[in-house]
């Protein structure tokens, strides 16, 4: 896009993408993380007399990992906190690959 626009253009498009992210993602993230401790609910399951099932280890790592996740973008979006720890984009996309490594573990137990 930035070779094919003039840069007063492209800073336009540019301005206008960053305001649209600016109202759509807080919203999302607040639906991603409401709706990730329902569905934790509901699949979660009870507790057999063995303990945790694979699955159930599985999905509380994701939880915990999901809900850290959650925790620190809406301190940032909805009261500009910014974390004490961490404070590069590193983590958080490493966890997200981490999430879905597990998704993909606990779809074949």
């Amino acid at each position: 896009m930035q070779k094919t626009l003039s840069k007063e253009k492209y800073e336009e498009v540019r301005a206008y993408f960053k305001d649209f992210t600016k109202v759509l993602v807080p919203k999302a993230l607040v639906i991603a993380v409401v709706s990730g401790i329902v569905l934790f609910y509901y699949s979660f399951g009870t507790i057999g007399e063995n303990g945790f099932s694979n699955f159930q280890i599985l999905l509380s790592i994701k939880a915990i990992l999901g809900l850290w996740l959650g925790a620190r973008g809406v301190l940032q979006v909805f009261f500009g906190i910014q974390p004490f720890i961490f404070k590069s984009h590193r983590l958080p996309f490493i966890l997200v690959i981490c999430i879905v490594f597990l998704s993909q573990t606990m779809y074949y137990i």
